[in-house]
């Protein structure tokens, strides 16, 4: 039982943690990818949902907070140019 804890909830407790703290420290200007692949810049933040402004266009976009799955540290290159 004790292995079993250690190799399997342990490790997920810890990952849903870490998502947990990632989606609730979010802010104006962070730059995300969605679970959908959706690479997008935060323009603006409401109890549970999330303004995107996506492609070069700056179209706003609402997805949900949960549909997040990372804020990217890198620039993203798009179609030749690079998007800020």
């Amino acid at each position: 039982m004790g292995v079993f804890y250690f190799l399997m909830i342990r490790p997920q407790r810890k990952k849903d943690k870490q998502v947990k703290d990632m989606l609730a420290n979010l802010k104006v200007g962070d730059r995300i990818c969605t679970i959908g692949g959706i690479y997008g810049t935060i323009s603006g933040i409401k109890d549970e949902t999330v303004t995107l402004k996506v492609g070069k266009d700056n179209l706003e976009m609402v997805v949900t907070r949960w549909a997040i799955r990372s804020v990217e540290e890198q620039k993203i290159e798009n179609e030749g140019e690079l998007i800020a």
